[in-house]
């Protein structure tokens, strides 16, 4: 079973944010020369802010965020965000892998920006609704 996917669009305004509430105020989240430099296509989102917001998708498939039971992910390709009003998008989708006796449902993830995944090996044990 599919689960209905989920769109996040992401601006460069959301990385400052994130950077304020995260505190990772490395440049490569914000400057474009310092992220070239480093041999990256350009600003890219922080890992931890997009594995939030497939977490934000889980949570909201699961009815609510105390229902996920365990989370993982590995991170495959940067999610890079360009320097307009537009920003990129992420999409989340999830396939249930299996529902288990005890009322746990595993779902592997998949997030994909520019066509390309961003997260590999991603799945999530949330607790079912009863």
């Amino acid at each position: 079973m599919e689960l209905p996917a989920r769109t996040f669009r992401v601006t460069r305004a959301d990385l400052v944010r994130y950077a304020g509430a995260s505190g990772d105020f490395n440049p490569i989240h914000w400057n474009d020369r310092t992220a070239t430099k480093v041999g990256l296509p350009g600003v890219i989102a922080h890992g931890m802010f997009t594995m939030a917001l497939v977490g934000r998708a889980v949570a909201e498939w699961a009815g609510a965020p105390d229902a996920i039971v365990d989370y993982n992910v590995r991170f495959t390709r940067p999610v890079v965000v360009p320097d307009d009003d537009e920003g990129t998008e992420i999409e989340v989708t999830a396939v249930v892998r299996e529902v288990t006796e005890d009322g746990l449902t595993r779902l592997d993830v998949t997030a994909v920006c520019r066509g390309e995944k961003v997260l590999s090996q991603a799945r999530a044990t949330v607790r079912t609704a009863r």
